[in-house]
């Protein structure tokens, strides 16, 4: 149905990314994306599209603008692509004369595959005399922290260094500028600032924005400024509200730039640690009622499929029960769906256990042939890829009823996740 379409479990840009703001156009103004998490874009109201090769971005531009009275486009291109190729299709564009602007998204990081270092990493200072030397006069850097460039660094001729803050009202500027210009977004990936500051190489602001429930209207203001994953519904007697998912939340702090009174900044403070069990969790009441499980015979293999969201521990689960098969002498195979399991995606793993290896004829599970679903995730677990695995009267199901919020909320502030999901359920 219409509405259990919506709840779908896609992947986004994480907490604090700076794609959230990096990838806005201005009103009337449209965007081309290539290959990089900036390619999300295209699931949000971003007004871009199409994707590319390596080193093909804007490049369809080019055929088009002579066709179209040569109009304007702004075409996103992560650093480590730029390095790869990619400034072979700026070279390209000013040859052609057409009317756009590149965005290099430098964050610092192969931020879609887990954080690696851009091999050849370039400074922002080279990529703007980079493209001084390609024959570019318009050239501007924008950053969340632009006092970093200290007076006398050596950029280009000409370069204009801006705040975050100002982006849209950089390119609308730029949009008028005829022929090739190009503007250098600079900041850090937020999943590699997260990680930094756990190995203690990148300072930990303490400052936290909270939201005071008793002040939240529910408007949605801080979703729409933001774009970010952290703010999640939070029902209350009064309605709903919002609050900040503390665990998540890389104090990228754009959600306090909207007008609303209901924000707490809390600055050298941290959040309350839980408290934690001293006794064994084998001595939890839930735990000792347990049946001790009937193991099938293996008579054929048994085949098992974990649904969940990227990083939560579904292909933790997969590689566990796979080990245990392979300590016990047994068959085993997993194979793990991932996708873009780094951005909040549905993961998939699928797990056959059989008494010899050689009674494992293939490695995914069939349709109608799961016979245990673990569901890490609602959502995930009622897709059709996890559903077209269950048969009636065979498969058992063990699902996490936690409602985790689905990416949807941010665009549909008043989305009612509960119930389209226990009408899909």
């Amino acid at each position: 149905s219409p509405t259990n379409a919506n709840v779908l479990r896609t992947p986004y840009f994480c907490s604090g990314c700076p794609h959230n703001s990096s990838t806005r156009v201005p009103d009337g103004s449209r965007a081309l994306s290539g290959i990089g998490c900036h390619y999300l874009a295209q699931y949000m109201d971003r007004n871009t599209a199409t994707y590319t090769h390596m080193g093909g971005e804007g490049v369809t531009w080019l055929g088009q603008a002579p066709f179209n009275g040569n109009q304007h486009v702004f075409v996103n291109i992560g650093d480590g692509t730029y390095f790869h190729s990619g400034y072979l299709a700026v070279r390209a564009a000013v040859a052609s004369g057409a009317n756009m602007t590149y965005k290099v998204l430098f964050n610092d990081a192969v931020a879609m595959t887990g954080g690696q270092p851009v091999d050849g990493q370039m400074t922002v200072p080279d990529i703007t005399f980079q493209f001084y030397g390609e024959g570019i006069r318009r050239i501007a850097v924008v950053s969340d922290e632009p006092e970093k460039y200290s007076v006398g660094t050596d950029f280009a001729p000409g370069t204009t260094i801006h705040h975050r803050d100002t982006l849209d009202e950089l390119q609308r500027e730029l949009r008028e500028w005829q022929g090739v210009s190009t503007l250098v977004y600079d900041q850090t990936c937020a999943n590699e600032k997260r990680r930094r500051r756990k190995r203690g190489t990148m300072i930990d602001p303490a400052k936290r924005a909270f939201i005071n429930d008793a002040v939240c209207e529910g408007c949605g203001d801080c979703s729409t400024t933001s774009n970010c994953v952290s703010v999640e519904p939070l029902e209350t007697e009064f309605g709903r509200k919002r609050i900040i998912n503390q665990s998540t939340c890389n104090k990228d702090m754009s959600c306090t730039k909207g007008f609303c009174p209901s924000f707490v900044t809390i600055l050298g403070g941290d959040i309350r640690q839980p408290k934690r069990e001293t006794a064994p969790s084998t001595s939890h009441p839930l735990v000792t009622s347990l049946p001790t499980p009937e193991l099938p015979l293996l008579d054929r293999p048994t085949e098992i499929l974990v649904a969940g969201i990227g990083g939560t521990g579904v292909v933790t689960i997969g590689a566990l029960i796979g080990m245990a098969a392979h300590l016990e002498g047994k068959g085993c195979s997993v194979l793990d769906m991932v996708g873009i399991a780094q951005k909040g995606g549905a993961v998939l793993s699928h797990v056959k256990v059989a008494r010899r290896p050689e009674d494992l004829h293939s490695v995914e599970v069939g349709a109608g042939g799961a016979d245990l679903l673990i569901g890490c995730d609602l959502v995930v677990s009622v897709s059709p890829e996890a559903l077209s695995r269950v048969r009636h009267g065979q498969t058992r199901v063990i699902v996490n009823n936690h409602n985790t919020p689905i990416a949807g909320f941010i665009h549909d502030p008043d989305f009612d996740f509960e119930t389209s999901i226990n009408q899909h359920t």
